[in-house]
């Protein structure tokens, strides 16, 4: 009997010290061509302690076991600015999955040097000087009340004016709704909402799910060429792929909807990979 409560006692101790872990990957590319970028040193920055690995030949790395929580990823490449990247959450029940562009480093010989360095949310878009930033699919969940919606997450920086509660409706400087462009991969879309009215460029629930989104821009002023028919503000969207290492599926049910959504690698040797989702909204 003494044996068997030391075993219980044993068993019960392993699984309360046991520290749970989740999986981090992705991608090390180039900022201007989002060419992968091979054997680029990646280090993940865990309670002041550097974990350190190097991506592949297609700029992909992964980090297995990593303790939940809120942690820090830095790369480097020769001929390439250092990045850095913090809070980036690692969860149990899903893979996290990032793409880090690093910026090509330039060095001049001479009497001058001349160093430029891309300010943190500063827009990918060169032509883009002032009036721009990037944000993530984590800060469209990290805003209050913004419901995983870019346009509700947008009202909270400055020069952006939110209309109400029951619409996403924004007002940058001053100018009307309906100057607000839309854009998803390059292609102008006229309202991304549902029961939108006819003319404005909001509605009470957003069409476009967070978690198809990657790192896109806002631009509030001073648009490059490339976007016209805008007096107000710019959604520049782009759409990320799905897992290229692993299938996973997740759903959730909230006040947006009930939602499935599925996605895996078709082909890992070529990193094809599939996104597929399925939302009811129960509005």
């Amino acid at each position: 009997m003494t044996r068997i409560w030391f075993l219980l006692f044993t068993l019960v101790s392993v699984t309360a010290t046991a520290q749970v872990t989740g999986t981090l990957r992705g991608t090390v590319v180039e900022t201007e061509s989002r060419f992968p970028i091979p054997m680029a040193g990646v280090a993940l920055v865990v309670d002041s302690t550097a974990i350190q690995t190097v991506a592949d030949l297609d700029g992909r790395f992964a980090f297995d076991d990593v303790p939940v929580g809120r942690h820090a990823l830095v790369v480097s490449a020769i001929g390439f600015e250092t990045s850095s990247r913090s809070g980036i959450i690692i969860n149990s029940a899903k893979e996290t999955v990032v793409e880090l562009a690093l910026e090509t480093a330039v060095m001049t010989v001479g009497t001058a040097e001349v160093e430029a360095a891309r300010r943190p949310g500063a827009a990918m878009n060169e032509m883009a000087t002032v009036s721009a930033r990037e944000f993530s699919v984590a800060e469209t969940d990290r805003y209050a009340g913004s419901r995983g919606d870019p346009a509700r997450m947008a009202s909270n920086f400055a020069g952006v004016q939110g209309a109400d509660d029951s619409r996403n409706d924004i007002v940058v400087r001053g100018n009307s709704p309906s100057g607000v462009l839309w854009r998803v991969e390059g292609i102008d879309i006229p309202n991304p909402n549902h029961f939108a009215i006819p003319g404005t460029g909001g509605g009470p629930v957003a069409i476009l799910n967070n978690k198809f989104l990657a790192n896109s821009a806002f631009y509030t002023g001073a648009f490059p060429a490339e976007f016209g028919n805008s007096t107000a503000g710019v959604f520049n969207l782009r759409l990320r792929g799905g897992n290229r290492n692993k299938h996973e599926f997740s759903g959730q049910f909230g006040f947006l909807g009930t939602e499935v959504l599925a996605e895996g690698p078709l082909n890992r040797e070529k990193g094809h990979s599939y996104l597929g989702m399925y939302r009811y909204s129960t509005v």
